[in-house]
């Protein structure tokens, strides 16, 4: 295992361009084994997590439990950072140490440094982007959707209430078809001709539902719409880069998908529009011209960030592209197993581009909030099965399901099981 001279070491090959490859962190089969249905494989994959034994957790999107070896390494840097303490942060971490873990970030969504500053999760990121968007000048319109998550819909709001704009809300609709939902954008913006600034969720926090956020952008862009996209929930389990989205601010988490200790994100701007970003409370610690005067997040847990490799590490032995495909292998084995109960309805497309790990139900004359609380209690109760109510689509309240790799298709035939007696 690392310690922390080799690992400032491999740190500098990443700042440098050329990755430094450290020893692989966990006894896996070689990813050319990983296919979706090859339980042995994904078997020998959730030996590498230690999930509480007495429930079945199905809320992985709050966020991602670490694989054991990427928490006894957090474990490792806790001491070392507690033992060493500022000597180490002042002369190592806070200069060379965290640059590099900024490059190795940079190189994973194919950008310029210059364009990456750490946050503590997407949350800081986008409310920063959001409230600090400059081009927005009072009678314009911001506009986000229903399914929005809720911290950036009051940013949203905030900043609307700064600047004298207006407000619109997009409903998405249901059964929500790709060419559904680009036409409620469009007519949004065709409604709305003043819009200025777009919120985009690449995937809902409430639904599952993954937004096609290129062609949205594209969209946006041809009427002079800016957009903030929200990459919280599908970086780590979806494989794209910055390119690939076409927004120029991006809000990412490293504690869901990746598998990085609890409180560590990253922001986007795109060279070209940092100065449409302002300076994050009239920041002097670093220049105008430097992405990360757009965060001052004080003192923050440095060890989690010290992780960030590890996480990479394991997350790359596995591959993105395998870890995508056995998580919407996840989601289907259990939504096929329920599709003849009565009343369910499930609020995700069957299209394979628009829904990732988690996929949410509810049945039919049981939308409120208390409902799917109650429901998610049941689930938990009688069948000791963890999953979380949502609020905010369309049709009513809803329950998420989000399995990880660590779940078994044993305890997905048991949610059906259980779902089946709720109706």
């Amino acid at each position: 295992m690392l310690n922390r001279r080799s690992f400032f070491h491999v740190a500098a090959g990443v700042a440098g361009g050329s990755l430094i490859v450290p020893p692989a962190l966990a006894d896996l089969p070689p990813a050319a084994e990983a296919l979706p249905q090859n339980e042995s494989y994904w078997a020998k994959v959730a030996a590498q997590y230690d999930p509480a034994p007495d429930f079945i957790n199905l809320e992985q999107g709050y966020f991602g439990m670490m694989a054991r070896p990427v928490a006894e390494e957090y474990k490792r840097n806790i001491d070392y950072l507690n033992s060493h303490s500022s000597r180490f942060l002042r002369q190592e971490f806070d200069g060379s140490g965290i640059e590099a873990i900024r490059a190795q970030i940079a190189m994973a969504v194919d950008a310029d440094i210059s364009e990456i500053a750490i946050t503590r999760g997407a949350t800081e990121s986008l409310q920063n982007l959001i409230v600090n968007y400059k081009p927005l000048k009072a009678g314009d319109t911001i506009m986000y959707a229903d399914l929005d998550y809720d911290a950036t819909q009051y940013a949203m709001n905030e900043l609307a209430l700064r600047r004298g704009a207006e407000v619109a809300v997009v409903r998405i609709p249901e059964p929500p078809g790709r060419q559904a939902i680009l036409d409620a954008y469009a007519q949004a913006m065709r409604r709305h001709p003043r819009t200025r600034l777009l919120l985009l969720t690449h995937i809902s926090h409430r639904t599952g539902l993954t937004l096609p956020v290129a062609e949205l952008t594209e969209m946006a862009r041809q009427r002079g719409i800016d957009v903030i996209a929200d990459a919280a929930q599908s970086w780590g389990q979806t494989d794209f880069t910055v390119a690939d989205l076409k927004a120029d601010f991006i809000g990412f988490n490293l504690h869901k998908w990746l598998g990085a200790p609890l409180g560590v994100g990253f922001m986007y701007i795109r060279k070209a529009r940092l100065a449409d970003i302002a300076v994050h409370m009239s920041d002097q610690d670093y220049a105008a011209t430097d992405i990360r005067s757009r965060v001052h997040s004080g003192t923050v847990n440095t060890a989690n960030i010290m992780t960030v490799p590890a996480a990479f590490r394991f997350h790359e032995q596995i591959g993105v592209a395998n870890k995508s495909a056995r998580l919407k292998y996840l989601r289907n084995y259990w939504v096929e197993r329920v599709r003849g109960v009565k009343g369910l309805q499930i609020l995700t497309p069957d299209d394979p581009s628009m829904y990732g790990a988690s996929t949410s139900f509810r049945f039919a004359g049981k939308t409120s909030k208390e409902d799917n609380q109650r429901l998610a209690r049941r689930l938990m109760d009688e069948h000791g099965i963890f999953t979380v109510s949502r609020n905010g689509p369309i049709g009513g309240s809803c329950v998420r399901v989000t399995p990880a790799l660590f779940t078994t298709t044993r305890q997905l035939d048991r949610l059906a099981r259980a779902i089946a007696t709720l109706g």
